[in-house]
């Protein structure tokens, strides 16, 4: 089985088990929603029935159904989002998105995938402004071919 295949049958279990809502960045979004859309198969019928807030400025575009703009002040909003009582609100990818998140306290659980391939320099998830939250892990496994999935929550204090 490809990595992709595995990585998503461990999505599936972990992430799509429960009912959520989805909180992405406008590259993020317009990837998914180019994908989904059309897709087939449990997840991406999951992830089409989910609400999704797209934090843009950008108020156009929103074709993929239950697609909400989230703009102006996203930290504020996405507090007020927390605050509700309602399902999970998971971020994929987005990692601008997840700078103002880190920024503001507004990240509870990581869940991180590490694939054993070394592709070089690219973005960092904990930028210069991100604080240092402090994380305690939960839970951790691996799929045959090697790909980690780890799962953190915030620990207190928030930051060191």
């Amino acid at each position: 089985m490809p990595y992709w295949e595995e990585v998503m049958a461990q999505v599936g279990t972990e992430a799509m088990g429960e009912s959520y809502d989805l909180l992405l960045g406008r590259k993020t979004y317009e990837l998914f929603a180019r994908h989904f859309t059309s897709a087939e198969g449990d997840q991406a019928h999951l992830l089409n029935q989910a609400r999704k807030y797209l934090a843009t400025n950008k108020l156009d575009g929103l074709e993929w159904n239950n697609s909400v703009a989230v703009s102006d002040d996203v930290a504020a909003k996405v507090g007020r989002l927390k605050a509700q009582d309602g399902p999970l609100l998971q971020v994929y990818g987005s990692w601008q998105l997840i700078q103002t998140l880190l920024a503001n306290n507004l990240v509870d659980e990581f869940r991180l995938w590490t694939f054993p391939v070394i592709v070089g320099p690219g973005k960092r998830l904990f930028g210069e402004t991100s604080g240092r939250p402090g994380v305690k892990l939960v839970k951790s496994g691996r799929t045959a071919k090697g790909v980690v999935m780890s799962i953190y929550r915030r620990a207190e204090p928030y930051g060191l």
